[in-house]
């Protein structure tokens, strides 16, 4: 897996920055302070749900109903707030819970019935769009009555001021550097390889500085956006997930060789099924933010999300046949997908055209995966 994703490491380098020089060029309001932030903001809403998919993804599965999930989800907050005059925070909860028992039931019906998650999942895509019609009734529904802030529509307004960025971005570096030291010590007492202290301070450097340099730049327009919080939340859940339980080194085994870990003992049905109550919570937060982005519930909220985040994970380095991928290359899958989304956007480009690019980035996604496994 490392091999592969240090390959792949400097292309999508190179792609992101020439999409950014290209958009810059063309448009020069793209690297302007208001459009950063926004740029940071639906950033966040793509990469949010590719870490979900990312999940999915590692055991071999898919998930297509993802974006009908994000629309259905995000519409039950807005129709228990609006009509139903619930608090926003007790309308969340219910969204969030009910994309945690969906998702879950969702995995054991592909799991104990031994059903292509292709087909569950397409076959809930059109479920959960209907029912997401039916509960907004073909209508729009604000997230807060009478223009009124609430929690729901905070989730996109709200912007941490720039002091306390900075304290966030201090003690972020801080346990970042604590993590690697004892990391590194506990490596040492049992006698594995460890990274040159060079290179570890290089990489540890390299981190501080993009955090730093994230902070300045969203300081420039009002503050650090709150998705990106929850992108940041999201994320080293599902790094430590991943990385650092055995729930995440079954997913990788499963995706490598499901007859292998079956036999090693791996417990597939409860791990799938645990990889799917994550991708249902993760695809309610995504829900609540795109909803919240958008102001509103409309029959459009959600559309073709799971295509970039299907496109985000392939793109940086995430195999569709499973075992393979991380969180880094997630994030710069997403960033390409969102600086393409927003670069088009300040152009102008017609809708007609954006469907065409997001096709054309989606196929070279998958190609560049099929020619990677070819040669593993």
């Amino acid at each position: 897996m490392s091999k592969t994703y240090s390959f792949r490491e400097l292309p999508i380098a190179i792609a992101l920055l020439a999409i950014c020089a290209f958009f810059a060029i063309k448009e020069p309001a793209f690297l302007g302070a208001r459009n950063l932030s926004m740029l940071v903001t639906e950033l966040s809403i793509t990469a949010t749900l590719a870490m979900g998919m990312l999940l999915i993804l590692l055991p071999g599965h898919i998930d297509l109903s993802a974006g009908s999930g994000v629309g259905l989800l995000g519409g039950i907050a807005s129709v228990l707030v609006f009509h139903y005059h619930l608090p926003a925070p007790a309308a969340l909860g219910v969204g969030f819970l009910c994309g945690v028992l969906i998702w879950m039931a969702m995995g054991a019906f592909i799991v104990c019935e031994r059903m292509p998650a292709f087909i569950v999942t397409l076959g809930a895509l059109l479920i959960f769009k209907g029912l997401f019609w039916l509960v907004i009734d073909n209508a729009t529904v604000p997230v807060a009555p009478g223009g009124q802030s609430n929690l729901y529509s905070l989730l996109t307004t709200y912007y941490l001021p720039v002091q306390l960025g900075w304290l966030l971005a201090a003690g972020l570096v801080l346990a970042l550097v604590f993590t690697a030291l004892s990391a590194r010590k506990r490596r040492l007492e049992h006698g594995f390889a460890v990274e040159d202290k060079e290179m570890a301070f290089m990489r540890l450097f390299i981190t501080a500085q993009a955090i730093a340099l994230f902070v300045l730049v969203t300081g420039q327009f009002r503050g650090i956006p709150l998705p990106s919080l929850i992108l940041g939340g999201v994320t080293l859940i599902v790094y430590a997930v991943t990385q650092h339980t055995a729930l995440g080194r079954h997913l990788y085994a499963i995706g490598g060789s499901a007859e292998a870990a079956l036999i090693s003992g791996v417990p597939m049905k409860r791990t799938v099924i645990a990889a799917y109550s994550g991708m249902g919570a993760i695809v309610a937060l995504t829900g609540f933010m795109q909803t919240a982005y958008a102001g509103s519930s409309t029959t459009t909220v959600g559309d073709l999300m799971e295509l970039d985040a299907v496109a985000a994970c392939v793109i940086g380095g995430v195999s569709l046949r499973g075992g393979r991928g991380n969180v880094l290359g997630v994030l710069l899958g997403a960033l390409i997908i969102a600086c393409l989304l927003n670069g088009m956007t300040l152009m102008s480009v017609p809708p007609e055209r954006k469907f065409i690019a997001r096709g054309v980035v989606l196929i070279l996604a998958v190609w560049m995966d099929m020619r990677l496994s070819r040669k593993q």
